[in-house]
């Protein structure tokens, strides 16, 4: 299956992403903030990265658009996982770079299937 890293600075919605994700066979990569995530980027190389908008140190935003602005991590897909779903924000998420924008709370079975509409669109 797919490399996956997460930034998400709540530990418990971190652990349930991390574990609905491995449950569906992929492998995951997690930090609990977007600087973390951006500077772990490049050596992970995962298929897709899911931050949450709102973290300390750095948000998903500034984080997205530092991966997408690095020739090495442009092409990886962002997705903007957020309990704020005004469509400013979605659009400032969209601004930055991420190619979705999921809100939260969301079913695992819907996040393990929108993770492989994802990756399937992204692969090639």
């Amino acid at each position: 299956m797919a490399k996956i890293l997460i930034a998400e600075d709540e530990r418990d919605i971190r652990d349930l992403i991390a574990f609905t994700l491995r449950f569906a066979g992929h492998e995951v990569v997690a930090f609990p903030n977007g600087e973390e995530a951006w500077k772990n980027a490049s050596a992970v190389m995962p298929d897709l990265i899911m931050m949450d908008v709102r973290m300390p140190i750095m948000t998903g935003y500034e984080a997205c658009e530092r991966i997408k602005s690095d020739p090495v991590t442009a092409h990886i897909p962002v997705v903007f996982l957020s309990a704020k779903g005004q469509e400013s924000e979605i659009q400032t998420g969209l601004n930055a770079g991420a190619s979705e924008y999921l809100l939260k709370p969301f079913a695992p079975d819907e996040l393990t299937r929108r993770v492989k509409e994802i990756i399937s669109n992204n692969a090639g």
